[in-house]
């Protein structure tokens, strides 16, 4: 009888550990996990017109826009895949990852006046946001395999089909960066606000340090292509383009210190959330 009472029986102290994941009680919570990953759709889509819609919408204009700055005004080339398909599947994943990351980085801030109220494990809301974004790169998808198709029975690329299975291991692994990523700035941002400002500027400007709107083919040897090579968001999104577009420069040796890179901040992130998960009603 005991046993079964201590089952249900739940300890909530203000006392923490610096390594302590806390990712079992994390899981428990898993349908909390989805009515978040819910509350974000339709929080985003209220009140909208178009509604979800614009999950095509967006990263077909901006990709048309790509299309005609990079790829015919400034001519950059894109090893022989059409521009429109090159720049949708880049656009696809750099938003997912950066979806992750905007998100994250607004945890505490946007969430204080649930967190101010009952307890859980605010772990919950950074899982649901990189599953919303996930749902929404899987809806894009549709759309890039409509023109695939297309491009395919033209003859003009050839995918690598058995390495599309890599695909959710590539989502796993950015998801996991840009939660890790977002959570340190969540964090930090409790107590220093101005970070909150840099976060989107500084996303930006990540993204042209990463091969979106050119192939990593285009940039020559030297200093600049090893620290692109050296960007842990580099080396998934060449798998996913060699996968999805069959062009793409894989060295193992950069995958693995992407991976690497990937768990440090992502460990240390929780960590540091966990932590100020405690004491950041103060500071709010």
């Amino acid at each position: 009888m005991t046993k079964e009472i201590d089952k249900h029986h739940v300890h909530i102290t203000s006392e923490s550990k610096w390594f302590e994941l806390n990712l079992k009680e994390a899981w428990k919570y898993k349908d909390l996990i989805v009515l978040f990953t819910k509350r974000n759709f339709t929080l985003t889509y209220k009140q909208t017109i178009l509604g979800p819609l614009w999950i095509f919408i967006n990263p077909f204009i901006t990709s048309i826009m790509y299309t005609l700055v990079f790829g015919n005004i400034a001519n950059i080339g894109t090893d022989g895949i059409p521009h429109l398909l090159f720049y949708l599947t880049g656009n696809a994943i750099w938003t997912f990852f950066a979806g992750c990351v905007n998100r994250n980085s607004h945890t505490f801030t946007a969430n204080a006046n649930v967190f101010g109220k009952v307890y859980f494990p605010r772990l919950t809301v950074p899982v649901s946001n990189v599953l919303y974004g996930a749902i929404q790169f899987f809806v894009q998808m549709i759309m890039i395999c409509v023109f695939l198709v297309y491009y395919v029975l033209k003859g003009v690329v050839s995918p690598n089909w058995m390495e599309w299975l890599f695909i959710p291991i590539i989502l796993i692994h950015l998801g996991i960066l840009g939660m890790g990523v977002g959570i340190v700035v969540s964090s930090l941002t409790t107590k220093y606000r101005d970070l909150g400002f840099l976060v989107s500027f500084g996303v930006q400007l990540w993204m042209y340090g990463t091969p979106i709107v050119y192939p990593l083919s285009q940039i020559g040897d030297g200093l600049l292509k090893q620290a692109i090579m050296i960007n842990p968001v580099t080396m998934p999104i060449e798998l996913f383009r060699k996968a999805v577009l069959g062009q793409g420069i894989i060295i193992p040796q950069y995958l693995m210190l992407s991976w690497v890179i990937t768990i440090m901040l992502a460990v240390f992130g929780i960590m540091l959330f966990n932590r100020i998960e405690k004491t950041f009603m103060d500071t709010v």
